[in-house]
């Protein structure tokens, strides 16, 4: 709203009492709310806080045994939480921890918000006004938005470009030349503004992490309470049966012969909100997921769903609760091939959805919130049928709660997965695991470990064949670039350890520092031709770069230095070593140090001058190359904490 809105006169004559000016009291208001950076012309105001108005009326004089002002205030809050902690961290704070890798290797990847960088505020209220539903019948529009399910809806939708003029488009392979790759986003306040100064072309290219952080910042920009969340191994179901199917070879590798997929991380945001087209217990956190993966209801989005709809296999709660519960419960099916036949299979009912987690309040460390989705699956493997007759109940309580225009499902519904799928399985007389030997690090061998144990009364003559495939985060592995076989023996009742070495040079020229790798063991017998398989997938980490800067904190417009130092510490030279610097709010383009031959224990500097035009979180990001590896090998972030003078 404008600092003083002129009302409009009324047609009646000069002896009316009419309302001829606002004053919004904005400077009062703003530090009042601790709004003072979201809008220098709008007001701004925080959710069950006083703010203060000042009417100014006209034409004769007031009557105060006539008159009445009368203000229409909705006093119940859909997104009120009750915890002053909590408010700081999912609605004020404008920086977070994004959780990336695998569940084995969780690594966390800063993000600024940047809900009070200059212009994000009118990006998020343009989204509003160019959506689907507003230019189809905007009173209707304008009403509904005090409904955060309905605001959810809306704006998941409109994160990306799929149906209409959203903000960014997806891409998933490595072509990214005519845009930006999604891992070199660090924040959510340039892609809103480009977004807004190029009159709504969609943004080139986002991934998971990067559209559900923006749905963050333009759900907390607009007051609720929202939560990046992350999913390991989370499972795609394109087929709506809750298993997700996978292929090998005899030699270990995985095939592409399924649609379904799992992912070795999924982000999606949580939002905090009453359901009032629901019964109570499913108020609270709502998952919302921007990324465009399957329609729903024609449109490409996903939820609001309630988490704990989810957690008790509510299965008719819209919205898209089966496929969510698929993503973070389904089992897995694991199925050896050889000539087109099966030769052995495995299922697995603890792999998906083995880590679900985000940042701590107030602390810069993991939350793990995998209990409040998982749980029943467990307990119904102890008394299936007390869980199954529990569950059907939820869902009967959940259905007459819905009116009749959203009582149908968005995607099929799943009944409980059977008893079987968890029950009567033989444990095989032969077990196998693969691990790796300590943390695998980009530019040093890959050590795996494969542990065999034989619970047969007999020795036993067992083919060995490894692998280990190049996999893109969300999709199925690429050709190996590694392989080993051999035969080996084994005891009666006994254990085998056996360990391969992966050397950098078999993979220097394909793995980047957000490189997967898929590795799997088959363990077949010469006798029996018993297939036993096991799979591990794994991210690399890099070499550190060091960042720091002089002084305590950072002002606004006030010149700091911030030192850049990468340490070769691998046992070989890096050719074309090239060290750069970037940092949006803070530094202009991209700063970068290069040394033609950096030697084994050497050191590159780089010095750069930052200075910050508005407060709130910067990052500052490091990352270097060489010309043996066209990737690049390592990345670091430092957070700048920007304050007004």
């Amino acid at each position: 709203m404008d600092y003083k809105q002129q009302a409009m006169y009324s047609n009646g004559g000069s002896g009316n009492f009419r309302l001829r000016m606002v004053n919004f009291e904005m400077k009062e208001n703003h530090i009042s709310h601790e709004t003072q950076e979201l809008s220098e012309t709008r007001l701004v105001v925080r959710r069950g806080k006083p703010f203060k108005l000042t009417l100014l009326f006209g034409g004769r004089a007031w009557n105060p045994h006539t008159d009445r002002v009368v203000l229409l205030v909705r006093l119940d809050d859909p997104v009120y939480m009750p915890q002053e902690a909590q408010i700081e961290e999912y609605v004020k704070s404008d920086f977070g921890l994004v959780y990336c890798g695998t569940s084995a290797n969780v690594q966390s990847r800063p993000w600024s918000f940047g809900q009070y960088e200059p212009g994000v505020l009118e990006a998020c209220l343009t989204l509003l006004q160019i959506s689907p539903q507003h230019l189809r019948d905007s009173d209707r529009d304008y009403i509904s938005r005090a409904d955060p399910v309905y605001l959810s809806l809306v704006i998941c939708a409109m994160v990306n470009c799929n149906d209409d003029l959203g903000i960014l488009l997806g891409r998933w392979t490595n072509e990214y030349h005519d845009g930006v790759k999604p891992t070199d986003w660090t924040g959510s306040a340039d892609i809103l503004r480009q977004w807004l100064l190029s009159k709504f072309k969609p943004v080139r290219y986002g991934q998971c992490w990067v559209f559900a952080s923006v749905l963050c910042t333009v759900m907390r920009a607009l007051g609720i309470p929202s939560r990046v969340v992350t999913v390991f191994n989370a499972a795609h179901d394109t087929d709506a049966n809750t298993t997700i199917e996978e292929y090998y070879t005899t030699t270990g590798e995985k095939l592409n012969l399924s649609k379904d997929s799992i992912w070795n991380f999924h982000v999606w945001v949580e939002c905090w909100m009453k359901r009032s087209d629901l019964s109570p217990e499913f108020d609270g956190w709502q998952v919302v997921d921007p990324t465009p993966q399957e329609k729903s209801e024609g449109i490409f989005r996903c939820g609001p769903c309630p988490v704990a709809a989810i957690r008790q296999h509510c299965f008719r709660v819209p919205y898209d609760t089966p496929f969510l519960y698929a993503s973070v419960d389904g089992d897995v099916r694991r199925l050896i091939m050889h000539n087109g036949l099966v030769v052995g299979e495995k299922v697995d009912t603890e792999t998906v959805g083995q880590l679900i987690c985000t940042k701590s309040i107030g602390l810069n460390s993991l939350n793990d919130l995998t209990n409040t989705y998982k749980g029943l699956k467990k307990l119904q493997r102890q008394n299936p049928r007390c869980v199954q007759y529990s569950a059907q109940r939820m869902v009967c309580r959940a259905t007459s709660m819905l009116s009749a225009d959203v009582r149908g499902e968005h995607r099929p519904s799943n009944s409980l997965s059977s008893e079987e799928n968890y029950m009567g399985q033989m444990s095989p007389s032969l077990e196998v695991s693969l691990t790796t030997e300590g943390l695998p690090i980009l530019g040093k061998s890959i050590r795996l470990c494969v542990k065999v144990t034989n619970r047969s009364n007999k020795a036993r003559t067992l083919r060995e064949n490894v692998s280990a495939q190049l996999k893109e985060y969300n999709s199925n592995p690429e050709k190996s670039f590694w392989k080993a076989q051999k035969e080996v023996h084994i005891q009666a009742n006994k254990d085998l350890t056996l360990h391969h070495n992966i050397p950098y040079s078999d993979y220097e020229s394909i793995l980047a520092v957000d490189g997967v790798v898929n590795a799997a063991v088959v363990m077949q017998d010469s006798m029996t031709n018993e297939c036993i398989l096991s799979a591990q997938e794994f991210c690399m980490n890099c070499l550190p770069i060091t960042l720091e800067i002089e002084g305590d904190s950072v002002q606004i417009k006030k010149e700091k230095t911030a030192h850049v130092t990468f340490t070769n510490q691998l046992d070989r030279p890096l050719s074309g070593a090239v060290l750069s610097v970037e940092g949006s709010g803070l530094l202009y383009g991209k700063q970068e140090a290069r040394v033609g031959l950096l030697q084994p224990g050497k050191k590159i500097e780089k010095k750069v001058s930052i200075m910050a035009a508005s407060h709130g979180t910067k990052l500052l990001v490091a990352t270097l190359s060489h010309s043996n590896n066209s990737f690049t090998v390592s990345r670091s972030y430092h957070k700048v904490t920007v304050k007004a003078t």
